[in-house]
């Protein structure tokens, strides 16, 4: 597995199924979220089981990652027909209704191999990317196949980075948007650690 932290992220063009159902059949990552804060998560496969709760789950925080200027992306190796179908099922009868954020079609698993995450070169495991404005990833976790991702812990990741890049000062164990940051000094480390510790 390929630790992607701290790199470049891989760019792509793919066609992708939009928010209003638009189908983009030339749809660029990189370019069309310029500017923004990216959270890419990948998918196994289009009516499944774990997949509509996790993707669910995004879509009913997608106001939260929109407000800290970050676009949503889900990838799976499903077709954009296929994406769209799901999309026009209810959730009653196993779709995932209309969801709010791009929906990427990687036919050739292409998308999938380059971040590392296509298992038996047949599927994706549950890949989550957190890439900054200017492209590179910054935090990235995946699960396999039967584990559910936390939404709320990318949303904590995007609330570090941001909070970081705003105040210079480093986030410790369980930091929580809110709460105080550490000095990236010795000095620092101890005094958090002092008054901290056993809240930690």
């Amino acid at each position: 597995m390929s630790v992607l932290v701290n790199k470049q992220a891989p760019d792509f063009t793919a066609p992708t199924v939009m928010p209003n159902n638009e189908i983009r059949e030339d749809w660029s990552f990189l370019k069309e979220t310029e500017g923004k804060y990216r959270v890419l998560f990948f998918y196994p496969l289009d009516f499944t089981f774990v997949c509509p709760s996790e993707i669910i789950a995004f879509d009913n925080r997608v106001k939260e990652f929109e407000k800290r200027n970050c676009a949503v992306v889900a990838c799976s190796i499903d077709s954009h027909f296929t994406h769209l179908a799901w999309k026009n099922t209810s959730v009653n009868d196993g779709g995932i209704g209309q969801v709010n954020f791009p929906m990427v079609a990687d036919l050739t698993k292409s998308i999938a191999r380059d971040y590392d995450v296509l298992v038996d070169e047949s599927v994706a495991l549950r890949g989550t990317f957190l890439i900054d404005r200017d492209g590179v990833v910054q935090h990235q976790v995946v699960n396999n196949l039967p584990l559910g991702r936390n939404i709320d812990e990318a949303i904590r990741m995007l609330d570090a980075l941001q909070f970081h890049e705003e105040n210079g000062e480093v986030c410790p164990a369980g930091w929580q948007e809110g709460s105080t940051g550490m000095k990236d000094t010795p000095e620092g480390v101890a005094s958090y650690l002092s008054e901290n510790a056993e809240q930690l």
